[in-house]
């Protein structure tokens, strides 16, 4: 088996190297306002418009300006250059009507490609900033690209984060565990489902739309739970080492019952990823079911894998002791020290506990959804260097020009009052600041307008611009809005509507295979209810820190161009949070919890069956798994947090989020409010009406000897009160 994953994990990444891992950024929003002007863009308008098939070279001169002779030769000398790179069918120059800013230092060349297809619009800005460089730089002209692409196109290098988590995770497990050898199996476990999951995903790009993004993602969720249900199984494993029984009978006892506690929780997550699918985003679809390759990679490993390397090592699965790490046994005692503290005085832990949690979620009703452009992104990068470049010469909206497209009932030309008309029209709209002289296409029969506002991307008001554009009412004239801005709405629009849908879905299908594992209904239904409470913790955090502006500049963000000045602005600045960002943490947060919640009742469950005595079981479940939870959630914590440093917003949003809600989830809802309404909650807990039992099938997640208990049937009342 061992040699298996080995031999599995070599092919696939080789031939990921020999084949390549082609991605395709398919942000089409079927349907929307934005796709149909998106799709209008080419027809008969030439090469480049089209969703990344435009690439702006922005210019700047810090002494002189651009009409200077030895500068405008450099100019021209550069756009030859530019005409001569492979796939570049027209080249724009700078020295055009609205070309150069008012203060004659700033300019812009616009680049239309021949074809998008399978090109990567972050590498075309890359090959064509590296051809015009040369004679702009030596005439004294810094030129830097604009961000051609869209959120999905954001290349997110992986590395340095994922080796700061393996190494935070190595650390928290040796404290686990004590030993080296223990310590390395769940890492090395991880790293090889990560290889077959990232191997998989590469060869599917070859068929399927993979975003550039997904591999990063996949990396991050697959890592944190490859290494936790690991954890899991290890820890169960050297606990029945510990109690003497023989290295293959703990194996087969740690699979036949920890096994499938992680199967369950693997399917969890599975399940909440793949509702992504019903949000309507392609994007969102493709990311749903490529990060859940990395669960099921994970999971896979988990319960062959791991059982293999136990088996090989045996009790040299001990070996290698560090000093001044671990304990010499596995008993959690501080924590059954706390579970018998918390199953004494439940009613004061939940009291206490729904105070803090409600502490926690209360800023979640502040949170700021918006638009996330490059303002917002690390100075060190060229795309912000252009942002502040193209404010500053041409105002904020030239950031997220919006575009227009006009189908009018015949054919026009230039001359035509019609075409005049449209732009007189859309002159006189709210919040626009120029207005761009109309294409005609080839036919005749559709107008192409570029408009600037008067706002910044993410400022809200840009879209309030673009719905008042859709509004204008103009006789003959079909209007359609698109660009970044208006595409991001229309997602977002789509995204909301679908979010009740998704929620929905994830809850009951969760519910239901807890219900199936646990055949417990009051139990299902609770845990789904516990997780939506982490979640309103984390969205709570993001709030704090990015709506309120208490953090984002101790994670590491730089404050946009419009508030740096005063000391306060910049240390204190709220960010926007991308609208379809909360949907994607619910799916990833609801999954993740599940595991830690089907761990914890696991582990009560099994000590029902012993001895029926509910608050006992409760206490000794807790006892039995705070500190594998405890250094689950240590780990992930440590995976999330690394990427906290990685000068993409976006990843540091999801990071924070991640972070904040495993933490939570962890210490405050598994140590002390689950517990604590079991204990309140006695034989209801594991209550199933006859009927339901009947009709349900016998999926319990422990193994046959773990559940040799009497049913459970309808509670006694009287008893209960007692």
């Amino acid at each position: 088996m061992l040699a298996l994953w080995v031999l599995l994990a070599g092919l696939l990444t080789g031939a990921t190297l020999v084949w390549g891992r082609p991605v395709n950024n398919n942000v089409a929003i079927p349907g929307s306002d934005a796709q149909i002007a998106h799709d209008l863009m080419r027809e008969g308008f030439g090469p480049g418009y089209d969703v990344g098939g435009t690439v702006q070279l922005v210019l700047y001169t810090a002494d002189g300006t651009l009409l200077e002779k030895p500068r405008k030769k450099a100019v021209e000398k550069a756009l030859d250059e530019l005409r001569r790179v492979p796939n570049v069918a027209k080249v724009e120059t700078p020295y055009r009507m609205g070309g150069i800013a008012a203060n004659m230092q700033i300019g812009m060349i616009v680049v239309r490609l021949g074809s998008v297809e399978g090109v990567s619009p972050t590498e075309s800005a890359r090959q064509l900033t590296a051809a015009a460089s040369p004679p702009l730089t030596e005439a004294g002209i810094e030129v830097v690209p604009a961000n051609p692409g869209t959120p999905a196109d954001k290349e997110i290098k992986s590395g340095t984060s994922e080796i700061i988590g393996l190494l935070i995770a190595l650390l928290v497990l040796l404290f686990a565990f004590g030993t080296l050898v223990a310590a390395l199996i769940p890492i090395f476990t991880a790293v090889i489902s990560i290889g077959v999951g990232l191997g998989v995903i590469g060869l599917l790009g070859h068929v399927a739309d993979v975003p550039s993004t997904a591999p990063v993602i996949a990396t991050m969720i697959g890592l944190g739970v490859g290494i936790d249900y690991a954890l899991f199984l290890l820890s169960r494993y050297r606990r029945l080492l510990a109690e003497g029984v023989p290295v293959v009978e703990a194996v087969r006892q740690t699979i036949s019952s920890s096994g499938g506690a992680v199967v369950f929780a693997g399917g969890t997550v599975i399940i909440a990823l793949s509702a992504l699918m019903l949000a309507g985003f392609p994007v969102l679809t493709a990311l749903g079911w490529i990060t859940g390759i990395s669960v099921v990679c994970a999971v896979l490993t988990s319960i062959t894998l791991v059982p293999a390397l136990l088996g090989i090592l045996g009790h040299r699965i001990n070996a290698l002791r560090m000093p001044f790490f671990g304990r010499s046994g596995t008993d959690g005692s501080g924590w059954a020290r706390l579970s018998d503290w918390v199953a004494g005085r439940p009613w004061r832990v939940l009291l206490i506990t729904t105070a803090v949690l409600a502490a926690l979620t209360v800023p979640a009703a502040g949170l700021k959804l918006g638009s996330l452009d490059d303002g917002y992104g690390d100075k060190n990068t060229p795309y912000r260097r252009a942002y502040e470049l193209l404010e500053a010469g041409f105002g904020p909206g030239a950031n997220g020009p919006i575009i227009v497209v006009a189908k009018v009932g015949e054919q026009v030309d230039e001359d035509d009052k019609i075409v005049s008309t449209v732009k007189r029209r859309i002159e006189r709209v709210d919040g626009v600041s120029y207005v761009m002289d109309p294409q005609i296409n080839e036919n005749g029969r559709s107008l192409l307008i570029q408009v600037l506002p008067d706002y910044a991307p993410s400022d809200a008001r840009t879209i309030d611009v673009v719905k008042a554009i859709r509004a204008l009412d103009i006789p003959g004239v079909e209007l359609h809005v698109g660009g970044k801005v208006a595409g991001l709405a229309d997602a977002s629009d789509q995204i909301v509507e679908r979010t009740p849908i998704v929620v929905g879905v994830v809850v009951l299908l969760s519910a239901l295979l807890l219900l199936l594992a646990f055949r417990a209904p009051i139990i299902a239904l609770k845990a789904a209810v516990m997780n939506l409470v982490s979640l309103g913790a984390a969205f709570g955090t993001l709030a704090v820190v990015f709506s309120v502006g208490l953090g984002s500049s101790l994670i590491g963000m730089d404050p946009p161009p419009s508030v740096e000045g005063a000391y306060l602005e910049t240390l204190f600045f709220t960010v926007p949070i991308e609208r379809y960002v909360p949907l994607m943490l619910f799916a990833v947060l609801f999954g993740l919890s599940m595991d830690y919640e089907v761990f914890l009742l696991t582990s009560v469950r099994q000590a029902y069956a012993r001895h029926g005595d509910n608050r006992r079981s409760v206490a000794e479940g807790l006892g039995a798994t705070g500190r594998v939870i405890t250094s689950a959630a240590l780990i992930m914590v440590a995976v999330f947090t690394a990427f906290i440093a990685y000068p993409d917003p976006l990843v540091k949003v999801f990071g924070v989020g991640l972070a904040a809600a495993i933490a939570v989830d962890a210490t405050i809802i598994r140590g002390f409010l689950v517990p604590s309404t079991m204990v309140l909650l006695g034989r209801w807990n594991w209550w199933i009406p006859r009927w339901l039992d009947r009709i349900l099938p016998n999926l319990a997640i422990e193994g046959a000897e773990e559940t040799a208990e009497r049913p459970v049937r309808e509670p006694d009342l009287a008893a209960t009160a007692r």
